[in-house]
This record gives C-alpha cells, structure tokens and sequence, in this order.
C-alpha cells in the first residue's frame, strides 16, 4: 500500500506564508515578559490576519469553521507552530480549547448548547478548560475516578477534587470528566458535563507551579489548576453526549490531541537543530569549529536521523487516521507520543549541551524548551501506558505455537534432505 504524503502548490504557499509569518511576527513575542493582559491585548491582531488567510483552525471541519485540511496536512502546519508557544493560540488550535471544541462538536447536536459554548469557543471569545485528572487515582486510568455527579430533578450535582485541569484559573467554562453511574464498569459510568465559571461551589485553589513555570502567576494562559468541586449545580442539558459517554469521548477526544502534540514537537526539534548546527559552526574551542569535532558532529547526525524518523512516523500516523479515523490508528498514534517524546528531549538536550552556559541560561530558549519538552512524556498518556497500548497490539496478532521437540541435528538432516536436489550432494 503506498503512502503518499505530497501536498499541492496552493497549500504550499500557505506553508511558505505561515512560516514567514510565525518567524518575523509571532517568535518575537518570547523576548517580551508579557502578561496575560498584555498577551491578550496582543493575540486577537494577529488572529485577525490568519482568519482573513483562511487558516484558522485548521484542525476542524468546514462546517465548524475550519479548513478541513486532513491529518497529513495538519502535520505540516504543525510543525511551524510548534517552533513557539504563542502560535498555536494566534492560529485557534491552542489545547485545551482545540480539543474541547472537538468534543462538543462530536458529542452533541443540540443547537443551543453548540450555540452557548461551541461557537464562541471556536470564535475564541471564550477560553474552556479540560478537568479530568485527579491527585488521589492514576490519572493513566480514567476508571478510577472519584469526582461524581448525582441527577437531582433537571440538575447535575458535582463533588470532588480535580488538578492540573489546563486553563482551569482563566476558564469561561470547564469540561469535567465525572461518574454519572458508580454501578457499572469504569469504562461505561463516567459523562462529561460543562461547568460554567463563576458557579457557586467551584473553588480554584491555585495554579500549580511546574518544571516548566516554576513560578507561575495566577491567571496564565496553560495553567494547570488545582480545583475542588463541591455540591456544584447544573442544569441536566450540560451534559455532552449521553450520560455513561465520557471514556468513549475521551478517546475520540486525546487521540487527534496526541497527533497534534508530536506535530508541534517536530517544530520544536527542527528549531532546537537549527541553533544546535548554527553554533556549531560558529564557536571556535581548541583550535578548531565545535562541527569539527566527532562528539558535535555525532550530536548533529544523531538528531537527523531521529527527527526524520520522528517526521515520517508522525506522517504515517497522519495518513492512517485520514483513512481509518482515530481508532484505526490507535498503534501508531502511540507510537509516535512516547517515541517523539524521547527524541524531543534528547534532540533539545544536544542542542544546549553544545551552547555550554549560554544554553543553560535563560538568554537563549533552550532552557525552557528543555523544561517543558520533560512534560511529554507524562501527559495525555505516560510512555508506558503507550508502550502497553502497542505490546498488546502487535502482540494480539500472534497465535502460540509448539516448540520443536526433535533435536536440532535430526531437524538440520531433514532440510538437506528436502533440499538436496537443489544443492546436491
């Protein structure tokens, strides 16, 4: 079956123009410590002109506002917005929102819940958050979850204690991941219903400070916040999909997701290769250019290969879920999640060890690259999870079979014999 991965002119004219774009007006916000106020008052100019472009998210169907690109050319978009944190929201696919648009869109048709949250959401007049992991369970395993909501009359009632719920401190409304039925299996029990901020008994604790915002002020766009629920009251039509939905809508939801986050670390890894080959050839120690140097020279041949391998995988992973959808591309979607993980860290770690201290500090963006590449190997899914996922996949295709008793010279005599009038004598 061939692969084919070409894209045609026109869009590669929109590849060449975001590109430029991202380069000369997006990347020159890292030099600024911004705010969130000062990040908010400058995003929404910038969205303005890639709407006009036709390029705003690109990850949604023509019907919801998208452009309906496909997964192999998603990837190629993504790769240039994943050269900066600030892209994805100038281009409207910045996780958690792209991903809960997504799931509103696929769990419900009801109009007036798309037309309360879906649209303003893709619209980016509201921002969303995603809480579903919890500190007391694993959050690898979603049927462990202990945050319930009890129908009371037209209402949902929700308790319990959720965290690193992204956007949570900044949110118009949350996502919550909650057991609706505690008396059926993990999988077939849990909904998700929409939480507006602001309703009596959500309590944002804080936002927790991480590798990769040690001191995170309150209010940052990509928080991970900290928040009880308690005796939280909704009406019953918040509800996504029907109740006993959740796991299968988490599925449907965090696997595009997972694509979509390797997509933007091969941009990563391309940027961290750039400043890894440009210094090389720039800085002079002992007598000759860092690229002279075997160690430097094996650093930069590693990475290539790595990021190419990293680059066709992704590409296939792409393919696969344009022609089988998401679930017929579980295997190589997690694949690609703990193999990309891996080669982003590795890939940003040569790069600062060539800077030496300069990449140590915070003058270059190698530090912090590196302090937030560490996260991918935890979130939406840790490695070994995925690891798991493939084993069992591949191994699944496997039948026993019985171990030769016959003694090896009795089975070697035997092959001569079958092939003699081929050999000879």
């Amino acid at each position: 079956m061939a692969w084919d991965f070409s894209t045609d002119p026109e869009f590669v004219e929109h590849l060449e123009w975001m590109a430029g774009f991202v380069h000369d007006e997006v990347v020159p916000l890292e030099l600024l410590s911004l705010t969130q106020k000062q990040i908010d008052r400058v995003i929404p100019g910038l969205q303005a002109v890639v709407k006009e472009r036709g390029l705003w998210a690109s990850h949604l169907p023509p019907d919801l506002g998208g452009g309906g690109f496909g997964q192999v050319r998603l990837a190629l978009m993504n790769e240039i917005l994943g050269t900066t944190e600030f892209a994805p929201s100038v281009f409207g696919n910045q996780a958690p929102d792209s991903g809960n648009a997504e799931l509103i869109a696929l769990g419900t048709q009801d109009p007036q819940q798309r037309e309360r949250w879906l649209y303003p959401l893709l619209d980016g007049r509201l921002r969303s958050a995603f809480s579903m992991t919890e500190s007391e369970v694993s959050g690898a395993d979603p049927t462990h979850l202990r945050t319930t909501a009890v129908r009371d009359g037209e209402e949902w009632v929700l308790n319990g204690h959720k965290w690193f719920t992204s956007n949570g401190s900044i949110a118009d409304f949350f996502i919550v991941m909650c057991v609706t039925d505690p008396t059926v299996d993990g999988h077939l029990g849990a909904s998700m219903i929409i939480v507006p901020s602001g309703t009596p008994g959500v309590e944002i604790v804080r936002d927790i400070p991480t590798m990769a915002h040690p001191e995170e002020s309150y209010g940052r766009v990509d928080n991970h916040a900290e928040i009880y629920y308690r005796d939280v009251r909704v009406p019953i039509e918040n509800i996504i999909g029907k109740p006993g939905d959740g796991f299968v809508l988490a599925q449907k939801r965090l696997g595009p997701g997972r694509i979509h986050h390797v997509m933007r670390w091969i941009g990563q890894c391309s940027r961290a290769l750039d400043m890894l080959c440009e210094r090389a050839v720039s800085r002079h120690s002992a007598g000759s250019r860092l690229a002279d140097k075997q160690s430097v020279q094996n650093y930069v041949a590693d990475s290539v290969a790595e990021l190419h391998a990293l680059r066709l995988m992704t590409m296939h992973a792409a393919w696969t879920i344009d022609r089988l959808g998401s679930s017929g591309a579980r295997r190589e979607i997690a694949m690609i999640k703990y193999f990309g993980a891996q080669v982003l860290n590795d890939i940003i770690d040569r790069a600062l060890q060539v800077h030496g201290s300069l990449g140590f500090s915070s003058d270059m963006p190698l530090e912090a690259m590196y302090r937030i590449a560490r996260a991918a190997r935890i979130y939406d899914g840790p490695d070994e999870v995925h690891r798991v996922t493939v084993a069992r996949k591949v191994l699944s295709r496997y039948q026993p079979v019985e171990i030769p008793t016959e003694h090896v010279p009795t089975r070697r005599a035997a092959a001569r014999l079958k092939y003699a009038h081929i050999l000879g004598s």
